[in-house]
């Protein structure tokens, strides 16, 4: 068997902190599964928790999600055995690990539809669109959504999974080059402007109504522009700080922009139990084996070179997914 080596955050920093450590193979416990990972999931999630921009204790862990092969499981797991294919992207921290226990209630089985890599690439984003589309947002056929960095691992699911319901979707992207591919993913239009004139785009698109739904996971850089885009009454969802986070904002903020609502909310809190994180990796599982969404994977790094994988995301200089290799 490989060695076995798992990274081990035990200060926060740039990616210079990140170095894989050898480790003993565990045992699961009553309840746990034992994985080897095949894939590993790269999310701008893993950089905050690196940076210490959401505070993890330390040592800690690093990564969400993962999938792999069942290699053990403990007293009392009924529902997996040795050699199934599983996948996992709700926590705790501890993805970036050659093998890891995850406790039998976070797992979720892969349909022969969907690889290693796939799962890996699509479920923390996957999921996330999920729940921001259809539990959040509750997007409804005919409205217009906005959706920023379109091209991006959350927004490059976000825009064909909003195109299969029936909304118009408006992707803003970075540069003309990510513009073309969130045209190419299904956006309505796809903007690369500014971000100081965008909401004079929107407006333009929309008649001067603005668009009744954002979904934003840029974060400072767009907030602004998100405010501007926004219709009367209607909704920003806040949920990545890709740029830094949002910056301090009052009541008559959101009074002044037209009466709007805003959340800012987190997967961990719409995939809390088993059955929530079953059904919607379900639905996910679903979409891809339709076809509806193509994960697509713009980058592969071993997962020792996790600290050049961390560089490259958080210059921007990634596409669609990107996945670490064991």
């Amino acid at each position: 068997m490989n060695e076995a080596y798992a990274f081990i955050l035990r200060k926060t920093g740039g990616p210079e902190v990140l170095a894989p450590e050898p480790i003993d193979i565990p045992r699961p416990g009553p309840g746990q599964v034992l994985v080897r990972n095949e894939a590993v999931g790269l999310n701008f999630i893993d950089t905050y928790h690196r940076s210490g921009l959401y505070k993890v204790p330390l040592p800690s862990g690093l990564g969400n999600e993962g999938a792999g092969t069942v290699l053990a499981v403990g007293e009392g797991v009924e529902e997996f055995r040795e050699g199934n294919r599983v996948g996992y992207f709700s926590g705790p921290l501890g993805a970036y690990a050659t093998h890891r226990l995850v406790e039998a209630e976070r797992l979720v089985k892969l349909p022969e539809g969907v690889s290693f890599e796939q799962a890996a690439a699509a479920m923390l984003k996957g999921c996330t669109a999920e729940y921001l589309i259809e539990r959040c947002a509750r997007v409804q056929p005919g409205e217009t959504v906005l959706v920023h960095a379109a091209a991006g691992g959350v927004g490059s699911i976000l825009v064909p999974w909003l195109k299969h319901l029936g909304a118009l979707v408006i992707g803003h992207a970075g540069d003309s080059r990510k513009a073309v591919l969130a045209k190419e993913l299904g956006a309505d239009h796809a903007l690369c402007c500014p971000m100081d004139q965008l909401a004079a785009e929107i407006r333009s698109l929309t008649e001067g109504k603005g668009v009744p739904i954002v979904l934003d996971g840029v974060g400072k850089a767009s907030w602004a522009a998100s405010l501007g885009s926004v219709a009367r009454r209607g909704l920003i969802v806040t949920y990545g700080n890709a740029s830094g986070p949002v910056p301090p904002f009052t009541a008559l903020d959101l009074l002044s922009a037209g009466s709007i609502f805003v959340t800012r909310p987190t997967l961990a809190d719409y995939c809390r139990t088993s059955e929530e994180i079953r059904a919607s990796a379900a639905r996910l599982f679903e979409l891809i084996e339709k076809g509806v969404l193509a994960i697509r994977i713009g980058a592969r790094f071993p997962l020792r070179d996790a600290a050049a994988a961390h560089r490259a995301i958080e210059a921007r200089a990634t596409t669609g997914s990107t996945v670490l290799i064991p």
